[in-house]
C-alpha cells in the first residue's frame, strides 16, 4: 500500500524493502564505491557518511565535481540512456550505502508516490545546485566560491541544522572544487579563520558570519 504524501516518509526503511535487487553496503574511508567507466546498472543512496564524485579527463587531470552527504542519491544516470559511469564515487568517511538495481528503482518510483516525490526533490535540488555552481564560476571570485562551498558542506540553507564539516577534506580537494590553487585556498582559509568566519583545527567549523559575508556581496548579473 502506498504511503500518503502527508506522512513522514523514511527512505531508509522503504529502500530496505524493495526486494532482492537492493544491497546494503559498508565502505571504509577512501574506498571506491564505483569507478568511471563501470557499467551504469544501479542507483545508490548514501545512508551515512560522506562521499565525493570525481572525473578524470583524457589527459589524466582529476576534478572533484560533487561532495555527497547522508540522504543523497547518486549514480542515477542509469535511469536515462547513460550506460557507463562518467565519474568515480569514493567514500570520504566510513559510509553506509544502499545499492538499488536500476529496474527495482524504477518500479519503486512508479509504485510509491512519496518516494517518487522524494527523488524528484533530489533531482530538482541537484539541478539548482549545478546552475548555482555555474553562476558561481562565471561571476564570483575564488574567495567567494570557497566561502559558498564551505557553507554548502556545513549544510547552511538546508532543513537540518548547520554542522561542522567532520570529514577531513584536503585543501587540494577544496581547490579542485573551487577552481583555484591549493595555495590560494590556504590563504583564504587562514583569512576566514582570522576574521572569525570559521574554526579550522583538524576539522572545519563554519560560523553564520561567513553566510553574511557571502550574502552581502551577491554577484551582479546583467539581464
Amino acid at each position: 500500500m502506498a504511503t500518503q504524501l502527508s506522512t513522514k516518509f523514511d527512505p531508509h526503511l522503504f529502500l530496505r524493502g524493495v526486494g532482492e535487487r537492493r544491497v546494503a553496503l559498508k565502505f571504509a574511508k577512501d574506498a571506491v564505491i564505483f569507478s568511471q567507466g563501470d557499467a551504469e546498472d544501479a542507483v545508490y543512496y548514501l545512508e551515512e557518511g560522506r562521499a565525493k564524485l570525481t572525473v578524470i579527463s583524457a589527459n589524466g587531470k582529476e576534478a572533484v565535481v560533487a561532495i555527497l552527504g547522508a540522504g543523497d542519491f547518486f549514480g542515477e544516470g542509469c535511469l536515462s540512456e547513460q550506460r557507463v559511469r562518467i565519474a568515480t564515487a569514493t567514500a570520504m568517511t566510513e559510509s553506509a550505502v544502499m545499492r538499488v538495481d536500476r529496474f527495482a528503482f524504477v518500479r519503486a518510483v512508479q509504485s510509491e508516490p512519496a518516494f517518487a516525490q522524494l527523488f524528484m526533490d533530489h533531482l530538482l535540488r541537484r539541478s539548482i545546485r549545478i546552475e548555482s555552481d555555474l553562476v558561481d564560476q562565471l561571476f564570483n571570485s575564488s574567495e567567494k566560491r570557497l566561502a559558498r562551498l564551505l557553507l554548502l558542506l556545513a549544510n547552511f540553507g538546508q532543513e537540518t541544522n548547520p554542522e561542522p564539516i567532520i570529514a577531513k577534506i584536503s585543501q587540494e580537494t577544496l581547490a579542485e572544487m573551487v577552481g583555484t590553487t591549493r595555495s590560494r585556498v590556504s590563504f583564504f582559509m587562514n583569512k576566514f579563520r582570522k576574521l572569525g568566519y570559521i574554526d579550522y583545527n583538524g576539522r572545519i567549523e563554519v560560523h553564520s558570519s561567513l553566510l553574511d559575508f557571502v550574502l552581502h556581496e551577491e554577484p551582479q548579473i546583467k539581464r
